[in-house]
């Protein structure tokens, strides 16, 4: 398996494949109800839907790098948290999500394995590397949207 084909792998464990730990992003995402996504734990804590929307301008911001497509623009305004829109359905945001992961994913299928190995970023950090860390932020926020859920089902 060469370097792109693992780094693709990573992305689709983290984000939708069958993966060894437990649920992945989607997995956690899967079954919640719009009633759902917007309840928090505390004031000043993030909802389920704002962690999801945070997951897609995420795979936003790391394939503009990976592309460098500088110009290119999120489909909400802002940047990493989002105020709740109750203007969008949850139908809306998980599409979101979905697409951004799909045009990311297309994005490091293209790659060389010379272009993934190139240093990307002034520290000297490459493609894999950040192709790394967003397949790690999925299951990092996969992890508190589980403990969201839990924390749902017992208040």
């Amino acid at each position: 398996m060469n370097s792109r084909d693992l780094l693709l792998a990573l992305l689709d464990e983290a984000y939708a494949k069958t993966s060894w730990h437990g649920p992945n992003l989607r997995g956690a995402l899967r079954g919640l109800k719009e009633s759902d996504v917007d309840w928090r734990p505390k004031r000043g804590r993030h909802s389920v839907r704002e962690l999801a929307v945070h997951a897609a301008y995420w795979k936003y911001r790391v394939r503009r790098r990976l592309t460098g497509e500088m110009d290119a623009v999120f489909a909400l305004q802002g940047s990493d948290w989002f105020k709740q829109d109750r203007a969008r359905s949850w139908a809306q945001e998980l599409k979101l999500l979905a697409g951004e992961h799909r045009i990311l994913r297309a994005a490091v299928a293209a790659m060389s394995d010379r272009g993934i190995n190139q240093p990307l970023l002034s520290n000297g950090a490459t493609a894999a590397y950040l192709i790394r860390g967003i397949a790690a932020h999925d299951l990092y926020h996969a992890g508190q949207i589980q403990m969201l859920k839990r924390m749902m089902r017992s208040r």
